[in-house]
Order: C-alpha cells, then sequence, then structure tokens
C-alpha cells in the first residue's frame, strides 16, 4: 500500500463522524482539485496530496479554535510512516497557513504546494458546493439563515471570525464572495470566476424571494 492509499484512510477514520460539510468528501474534492490545479503547475505533487489530504485532519472550529491539534496529528501520522522531515515540515506549513481566517491573516510561509492546495481548498468554499456547505454549516451551529437588521462585518479580526454567530447568509460578504480575487493560480481562478457568478445568481434569486417578488 502506497503511502497516499494510507494517508486516505486514516482521513476517512478520523473524520468518520465530522461535520457534512468538513467530513472526508470534502477531503476528496479539495484532493480532486489539487490534482486538477497541479496539471498546470511545477510542483512537488507528494507535497500536494498530502497536504490536500491532512488540510483539515482537525479543523480548529470543532476542537474549541485551537489551531494546534491539527498539524500536530499530521505530524504524529506522518512520523509514522517515516516520511522525510522536510516533506513532514511542508505539509505542516500548509496545514498552518491555508485557513482564510476573516481574510485579514497573512501567510507566514510561502510556496507552490500551497497556492495549489489553498485553491483547491477555497474551490469547495464557494459554487454550488460552497452554498449547501454554508448553510449545513449553518444549521449545525444553529444560526440563522439571515436577518436584514445584521449588517456583514468585513473588518473581522482572526478572533471575531472563529467566533462569530452571524446569519449564514453574511458568510457570503464576509469570505464566499470575496475568494474569487485571492485565488493563487491561473486553473484556480478560472474556475473560481465560474463558481462566483453561480453565487451571485444565487443570492440574486434569494433575495427576490425573500422580499416576495418572485
Amino acid at each position: 500500500m502506497t503511502l497516499i492509499d494510507t494517508t486516505i484512510l486514516y482521513v476517512k477514520q478520523q473524520l468518520e463522524n465530522a461535520e457534512g460539510g468538513h467530513d472526508w468528501f470534502h477531503i476528496e474534492r479539495v484532493y480532486k482539485n489539487a490534482l486538477l490545479i497541479a496539471q498546470e503547475e511545477s510542483c512537488d505533487l507528494q507535497v500536494v496530496k498530502l497536504g490536500a489530504l491532512l488540510h483539515d485532519i482537525a479543523d480548529s472550529k470543532f476542537h474549541g479554535g485551537d489551531e494546534r491539534i491539527g498539524p500536530q496529528k499530521a505530524r504524529v501520522f506522518l512520523e509514522s510512516q517515516e516520511v522525510d522531515l522536510s516533506i513532514i515540515e511542508h505539509v505542516l506549513q500548509i496545514i498552518e497557513n491555508i485557513s482564510f481566517k476573516g481574510g485579514n491573516f497573512e501567510k507566514s510561509f510561502h510556496s507552490k504546494e500551497l497556492e495549489i492546495v489553498q485553491d483547491a481548498d477555497r474551490l469547495d468554499a464557494i459554487g454550488a458546493i460552497g452554498i449547501a456547505r454554508t448553510f449545513n454549516y449553518g444549521g449545525f451551529k444553529n444560526r440563522p439563515i439571515y436577518n436584514p437588521a445584521i449588517q456583514p462585518n468585513l473588518h473581522m479580526s482572526k478572533e471575531e471570525y472563529k467566533n462569530s454567530e452571524a446569519p449564514t447568509l453574511n458568510h457570503f460578504y464576509e469570505k464566499l464572495l470575496l475568494l474569487k480575487d485571492r485565488m493563487n493560480t491561473p486553473t484556480g481562478k478560472k474556475i473560481a470566476l465560474e463558481r462566483h457568478r453561480f453565487m451571485e445568481h444565487f443570492l440574486s434569486q434569494f433575495y427576490a424571494e425573500w422580499d416576495g417578488d418572485l
């Protein structure tokens, strides 16, 4: 069994009871997105694969906001597989720097592999699947769908973003609609544009129905 096969089995086991927007199927979609983007980029494909598979092994949202658990779990697993230390450190940097975190977070690490996995993850946050994941998580947290009296906050700190209890629709303006212009790769940018347009159409329909115009 290859390292990637073993990693897939490990991730499936770890995320067996995960919330629907952050489960194995999310990982699988990000993995496929990353492989698609990597076809057009010069990169270390093994690092891309491992980064995509392990990037959400312990999302801090489900661990009291603790951002250390994901990298720690990934390190223990990769060391158990006797992966080269340089690869381990690169994968951990991807896990630590991939998240949006309110959009006001400056990455402390840069690599082509991080750009690819970050784009792959962001693509799964927008478009039809992104919409589904957003409302799934909003329901999971028992948030209101929409409240016209509560405006989106576009200047949240990382802590404010992590602890937000705002209506789900606000998340479109606080994150999803911003991602198109924050993609790293040509392939990611191209796909993101189409998914962005789909979200814009969804929002137009949503407001028309909310206001009783349709």
